[in-house]
Formats: C-alpha cells, structure tokens, sequence
C-alpha cells in the first residue's frame, strides 16, 4: 500500500519542491520510503512521486519511481498473481532485479501494453510514463479498492491517490462542485466519477486513462464493470453442493494469495459471517495461530466484541480486542475530515478507524470481510424490498397520484405508517419513495442549485428484472467502492496499515453474478451460499444471531454533547457569511431534527460533516 502523486505542467513553472510537497503530504500512506521523478523537457514539465509501505521485497530493490527502457512506473496496491505473471514473462527472457510487483507490472506493460491490466489480480492505482511517446496511463483496479484522482486545469495535468495531494499544487483551484454537494447531501459519500471540486474527478473502477502529452488529449476507457459482467453473466447449472465446493475454492485461493506478504498479517474480525470466514480460511492456511482484531464497546446496543471471542476461540487466533465507551470515539469525529480529503458521513468509519489503530499495534496488513453483503445479498434492505413487492399494484396508483399532486410535503412520517409503500413503481422502473420527501428536505438547500435524482441511479437497477438484484448492482457500483472501500482505504491508511478483501477478488465477483439468485436468498435466508460454507468452518450456533452495523450514535451526539456544533456552524450568521446554503432550508432541517425525524437527522450529520470538512480545508 502506498501513496501516488505527478503532473504534466505545460506551462513549466512546476518545480521539484512541488513534486516533494504534493508526495510527502501522503507520508501516511507510505511511511518506509519516498521517491520522485522530475523532468523538464521541452514542452513540458513532469513529475513522478511516491511514498512507500514496504509489504513485499522490502529492499530498496522495490523503490519508486522504478524504471525500465522508456518507462516510468509509480503504483498504489498489490497484485496478488504477480509471481505466475512474472514466469510468463521469463519466458520471453524478461529477467528481474527485485522480488517486487511493481517490477512485474512495468515489465507487463512493456510486453503487453495497456492489455497487460487484464492479466493482474488485486487492487491497484497505477500511473506509467511512456517517454517514448509521449503519453501518461493511469489504471484502477476493477471494483475500486484503490483510489485515484487527476484533474486538468490551467494547463496541468495532476493525479494522486488522495485529493489533499491535489490541493497543495499551486495553481488548483479548490471550487465547490454543487452538483457534488446535492450527492453528498443525499448519500452521505460522493458517486465516481465526481469529487467535491469543479473539474476534478475520480477515475472510476474499472477504468483506465490515456493522457497525451503531445496533443494535450485525455481519453478514458472502461476494461472491466459490474454492468458487462452482469449483462454478460453465464448461469452455472451445477447442484447446490457444487457450487459450494467450487466457492470454497475460489476463497481459499484469493485468502492465500492476500497472506502474501513479507511483513506481518492479521484479519479484522468482527464475528460475523463475513470477517469470521475469512478469519476461518486464513487459519486453516497459517501453520500458527493468525492475529485477529476486534474493538468493542462498553455499551451493550453497540458491541459485537463478544460473537468475535467466541469465533476466535474456536479457530485458535491469537486474538486482540479493545474495550472502550462509546462517548471515548466521539474524539475521532474532529479527525475525519484530516484522513477523508472530501465530505464523507458514514460513521462506521470511526469504528473501522479504531479497530485499525488496534490493527497497527501487532501487523502491517489485515484481511477484512467486506463485500460479501453486496454480492452476495445480505443487507437487511434486500429483504425489505421483496416485502414491499407484493404493494406493488398500490405502488403504482400512488405514483399516478404523486403526477397529479404534490406530495412531497409528506413528511417521513407517512414512511413510518405506510412502510411497504416506501419504494414505487412508475412502469419498469423502481422509484425510492424517500426520493419524494428528500427532494423537500434537499431542492434548493444548496443555494443556486436544485436537487437532481442521480440518473445512474436508474442505470444501473434496469439491469434486471430481479428486484433484489436491482438494489445490489446498484451497490456494488456506487456504495461498495465509494462508500464502503472508501471508509476502509482511508481508515486503514491513516494508520499506515494495509486492507486486504478476498471476497472482493474479481473471480469471486464473477461466480457470484454467474450463480443462481436463489443461492444468494433463500426461503428467506441472506447470504444463503455463504452461510453454508461458513457453517463449514465454525458451527452455526457460534454464527447464528442478529446482524448488527459497526456505527456510533452520532444522532445522540448531536443531541447531546455535540449538539454546540449545530450551534456553531448552522446558525444564521454563519450560514448567510458562507453562502453555500438556504438558511430558510436549514430551519426546516433544524425543526425536523428537533423532533427527531430520522431523515432530518441524517441530513442534518451530513451538513455538519461537511462543515467540519469546509473548515479544514476551504477557509
């Protein structure tokens, strides 16, 4: 894991100093060693930085920028098959200085192209420099564990793994995207491809970048996606025993290839199904007990600490758990805005950014769970909608009265009375009834600026047919990668510590969009097919209770405690002097909240996130 930065700067007033300071801010992502590259050529100036954390050929053998012939690499991850690429490669009498993947990966591109990226297995932000020719190639891996930036303003051209790396370029420019600002309002996390700033984007998963340096162009490119992998999907006809051996195998494969490592590893768990399998296939692989990581919470509705001793106890991990009230992470809520480079509210982040300072203590990387929910059906809400499928009908009426009168006024009241009303049907298309009464609470907050239903949205749940899989392609597309991979990249990296997903390898991504939906939910049981295998591993009394999240009651807060941040920074004065926001909109927020209407909350912790953030990083 490391931290990525560069520029082309056409008007060549760049410096080496700038290069230095845009990679060391990133110091936390690669604490173990730094490099940079700056050329001035003739119509341009370029730079290449990287920050190192030092998981595989911890030699200097392994430093960035690394070169080879006319190409110039910095790169952000790990490839986990980059030892059978690498005999490939000897085959056409490439030979190797290091025991790196960075190495395997320039070597890749110089045989192969831009092709060579479908070859690699794992999670990556890569940036090459073609001297040659002249061009720059950015590629993130398929599902978008590892961020990367870039923007094209005022003649340069600048990427990096993290915004902050962008702002501290001289002539960037930070100008608030208001479109970016309504997402964030609604979802909590901005959606790919767009950031809080004018003209600045995320590269989206799956995608890779072309920039030519000698006709200034950028083209972006799609090598892999959710969408054509589920449009493209085979169903496998093999019997439920099968496909559970064949899903064991594929674990057991990606865990192995994440155990990779020449510094020490562990797994976050939290004894649930997810984190407790790969916990479970991690040891049967390790000769000694592996290292696990739980933190809980004194406060019984918020701990889960127990289910994972329990877990623990029964593999035979060396387990490390940390106890702790609740009211001792409310600290960490002041340093979100220092590690997430835009608005971000999820606030299992600051569980997740806990558990990874516990994490740091004892290895340097740490297996997690994440992604078994979002292919495999385990959101509570996939339920919901199958419940409110049969008001369909009724769905459709309301939606035919929502044409004729306004009902937006409704408050979120009415979804408390009339719940399995709460997703609508207009033709073939499912419409978020809380869409409705956001759009009160939402059009107009952001002055100049009228909330918009994000049209990907759409996109993306007409795929199928299925109303399960509609809202599970959607997160797989928009929550898992900018929320979900986000939170974690972020948490872990501010303790310099490495997560790893072996759900979320992509052959396991393909096996489960390539098996039935009935292994997913079954006779009402989530993650059916996971469940069964992880059953396998520890018995289902240990595993069998209620699914809890890994959040903090941020609600009471601000009800409470915090509740001096409203007064801080939504009063009248502060609001009006800003002008980003409709005070007259906020009131209404403000009355909602007071009476504790759970959207107003929501919306009310979103604003105040992004007051935090505003004030770290625009004033």
């Amino acid at each position: 894991m490391c931290g990525i930065t560069g520029f082309c700067d056409f008007t060549k007033k760049s410096d080496k100093r700038t290069l230095i300071n845009m990679t060391d801010i990133l110091h936390h992502r690669g604490p173990d060693d730094s490099g940079y590259s700056f050329y001035k050529q003739d119509d341009f100036n370029i730079g290449l930085g990287h920050r190192r954390l030092s998981i595989l050929d911890l030699s200097s053998d392994g430093h960035q920028p690394m070169i080879f012939e006319d190409y110039e690499i910095v790169y952000n991850g790990e490839v986990y098959n980059f030892q059978e690429i690498r005999v490939e490669l000897e085959k056409y009498n490439y030979t190797f200085k290091s025991d790196s993947d960075t190495e395997v990966i320039l070597k890749s591109y110089h045989l192969w192209g831009i092709d060579s990226i479908n070859k690699f297995n794992g999670m990556f932000a890569i940036a090459i420099y073609d001297k040659k020719d002249k061009k720059l190639f950015l590629a993130r891996d398929r599902i978008g564990k590892k961020p990367l930036y870039y923007t094209f303003i005022n003649n340069t051209f600048i990427f990096a793994s993290e915004l902050k790396s962008l702002m501290i370029y001289p002539t960037f420019e930070k100008i608030i995207n208001k479109d970016a600002l309504n997402l964030f309002l609604f979802y909590g996390y901005i959606v790919a491809p767009y950031t809080i700033f004018n003209d600045c984007y995320k590269l989206e998963a799956g995608n890779y970048l072309e920039f030519n340096l000698k006709d200034r162009t950028l083209d972006i490119n799609s090598y892999w996606s959710i969408k054509k992998t589920f449009l493209n999907r085979e169903i496998i006809e093999e019997n439920e025993r099968s496909l559970l051996d064949r899903l064991d195998n594929l674990l057991t494969k990606a865990v192995r290839y994440r155990m990779i490592s020449d510094v020490p590893i562990g797994s976050f768990l939290s004894g649930g199904y997810d984190s407790s399998l790969i916990s479970a296939i991690m040891q049967k692989l390790s000769p000694t007990p592996i290292d696990t990581f739980t933190i809980g919470f004194n406060e019984k509705d918020f701990n889960e600490a127990n289910y994972a001793k329990k877990v623990a106890k029964y593999l035979g991990t060396n387990h490390h758990e940390l106890y702790l009230p609740i009211k001792d992470a409310e600290p960490l809520i002041f340093e979100i805005s220092k590690y997430y480079d835009e608005p971000f509210a999820d606030d299992s982040q600051i569980a997740t950014m806990l558990v990874s300072r516990l994490a740091k203590e004892s290895v340097t990387v740490a297996l997690s769970g994440d992604g078994g929910d979002e292919l495999f059906c385990g959101y509570s809400r996939y339920e919901s909608v199958v419940k409110q499928q049969q008001y369909k009908y009724i769905s459709k009426v309301y939606s035919k009265v929502n044409r004729l009168f306004n009902i937006d006024r409704l408050s979120s009241k009415i979804d408390k009375k009339l719940p399995k009303l709460s997703y609508m049907y207009s033709d073939d298309t499912i419409v978020n009834f809380k869409y409705l009464y956001t759009n009160l609470y939402l059009d107009g907050l952001v002055k100049d600026n009228s909330y918009k239903i994000d049209k990907k949205y759409f996109d993306i749940i007409n795929l199928s047919k299925n109303i399960q899989e509609k809202y599970m392609l959607q997160d797989m597309i928009t929550y898992l990668p900018d929320d979900i991979l986000l939170k974690v990249d972020r948490a872990s990296m501010a303790f310099s510590l490495e997560s790893r997903t072996p759900i979320l390898d992509f052959n396991i991504i393909e096996f489960s969009m390539n098996i039935p939906h009935s292994l997913k939910y079954k006779n009402g049981d989530k993650k059916y097919i996971l469940k069964r295998l992880t059953h396998q591993y520890i018995p289902k009394e240990i595993m069998d209770r209620p699914k809890k999240g890994f959040g903090v009651p941020v609600s009471n807060w601000l009800h409470t405690d915090l509740h001096y941040l409203i007064d801080c920074y939504l009063n009248y004065e502060y609001i009006l002097k800003q002008n980003i926001f409709d005070y007259e909109k906020i009131k209404v927020l403000l009355k909602g909240f007071d009476n504790r209407d759970i959207y107003s909350e929501r919306f009310i912790w979103h604003i105040i996130i992004f007051q935090l953030w505003y004030e770290e990083y625009m004033i």
